[in-house]
């Protein structure tokens, strides 16, 4: 063959099509929602997962590894984004963020699960090559490889600074949290390391399902009756899934007789429908009912002592998810859309009121991780002036005598004892009542006389109670 002569071209290897994997797409698109939309991961993924099932491409293993996989990385989030951080080479704004998101889920997988490093990496390469294309999936590929070069606590001691050097800037990378979140809850909790420690690692923990037993509607025995069901720890009504399960599986809870509820919100309901009162028990006001689930509780204790319940809601849809809550309530009740800033009622009308008043949600962390994230110390100054606006309007609505539940699912100081002191403090006709009895069998709940619940003291959403009888 003479020099001239063209040798065949040696055939290049074909191009493969990526091969598309239904959980994680599905894990990715709950991402995107997640942060294209402001959208809650527990209220993007169900419908999620159920057209996937549906459509035949999820079993229930399937299900389980798809929720796993975006709960886990909006848990991590704070942390994968140092990881992250250290292994690319310009700052993470300047990363798209479904390629940040793709990079998430495969650092969670590789840092936070047991599934095998090659398998991993692949699985999330494959998952880039659908949803990013084959460009971006080499950039994941080799961030990855640098990722897949430690694990978590190797990662933790490069990218955290030692704890003697910056103690909550530490806990918040090594946590999860964002560090002005970790001081507030480290100012509200008090005591040392291991107490903070232990709260940020339960925020981190995927929380039980907990049933409610609306009295007079359903009862503990038929809950207990279901698969994985055990009694609850503290409210009488309470049953705990344990094992995860369905609620909406289970046919109390479809026919509104039972309901899903945290048990820290059951206490909560529990401990104002049973202060002591003045006189009549005859009305009772939910003042910020919406989306229902303390307003049913309330309800159906009212309806057991020929009370009658006013729920009021501002925003008109969400009144709408409180009448379908109450929709079935043995007694008398009535839901309206109404600014409980501005009463649609006579003062002194009603012997309990409760308002459960808008917040920043920090002590909800465990079932909206993505909370964290969103959420920025001035937004305390817009909760602020709202918060007392309520708690004095409550305090007008009640007569001398009756009970004010103040509540919040936070526990930020600025939204707990510093709003009920400030309204005491400046013309809110009140004295506080000591709640603690009103808990019975709940242990370190503090001083007093207010209380505020921990998850990983009490396994309950971290909610603050602060009861006040209206005094003349």
């Amino acid at each position: 063959m003479s020099d001239t002569t063209r040798r065949p071209r040696k055939p290049g290897k074909p191009y493969r099509r990526p091969k598309k994997d239904p959980v994680r797409v599905l894990a990715f698109e709950a991402l995107r929602a997640v942060d294209e939309r402001d959208a809650y991961a527990n209220l993007v993924l169900p419908p999620l997962l159920r057209k996937a099932r549906e459509q035949g491409d999820f079993d229930g293993r399937d299900a389980a590894l798809a929720t796993e996989l975006v709960y886990g990385t909006l848990r991590r989030q704070g942390t994968y984004d140092a990881v992250i951080s250290a292994c690319v080479d310009r700052p993470l704004r300047e990363v798209d963020p479904p390629v940040l998101d793709v990079l998430s889920l495969g650092v969670h997988q590789l840092l936070g699960t047991r599934i095998p490093t090659h398998a991993a990496v692949s699985a999330s390469v494959e998952l880039a090559r659908v949803v990013l294309g084959d460009g971006r999936a080499k950039f994941v590929n080799a961030v990855l490889r640098k990722v897949a070069q430690d694990d978590l606590d190797g990662w933790i001691q490069r990218v955290a600074p030692p704890y003697d050097d910056d103690p909550e800037e530490h806990l918040a990378v090594v946590h999860s949290h964002p560090r002005w979140v970790v001081s507030a809850l480290w100012d509200s909790l008090g005591g040392g390391r291991a107490g903070i420690e232990r709260l940020l690692e339960a925020d981190n923990e995927r929380p039980e399902v907990t049933l409610v037993a609306r009295p007079g509607r359903a009862t503990t025995e038929e809950l207990l009756g279901e698969e994985a069901a055990v009694p609850g720890r503290w409210s009488p009504f309470a049953v705990r899934l344990a094992e995860g399960g369905e609620p909406g599986a289970i046919e109390a809870v479809r026919d509104g007789r039972a309901g899903v509820q945290d048990e820290g919100s059951q206490l909560v309901a529990l401990a104002l429908a049973n202060a002591p009162l003045e006189g009549p028990d005859e009305k009772w006001l939910d003042g910020c009912a919406g989306p229902g689930g303390k307003a049913a509780l309330l309800g159906a204790l009212a309806a057991g002592r020929g009370a009658m319940l006013l729920a009021s809601e501002k925003q008109p849809h969400r009144a709408g998810l409180v009448a379908k809550a109450l929709a079935g309530n043995p007694g008398p009740y009535q839901v309206i859309a109404a600014d409980g800033t501005r009463p649609a009622w006579r003062p002194g009308s009603f012997d309990r009121v409760l308002v459960d008043v808008p917040c920043t949600g920090l002590g909800a962390l465990r079932r909206r991780p993505e909370a964290r994230w969103r959420r920025r110390p001035e937004d305390l100054e817009g909760f602020g002036p709202l918060q007392r606006e309520l708690l004095r309007a409550a305090l007008e609505s009640v007569r001398v005598g009756g009970v004010v539940g103040y509540a919040t699912c936070s526990p930020h100081l600025a939204e707990t004892r510093a709003v009920v002191d400030d309204v005491l403090k400046h013309g809110g006709a009140g004295e506080l009542v000591d709640a603690r009895p009103l808990l019975p069998g709940v242990p370190e709940l503090g001083e007093g006389p207010d209380v505020q619940l921990w998850p990983h003291l009490h396994g309950t959403d971290a909610m603050y109670l602060a009861l006040i009888r209206r005094v003349g």
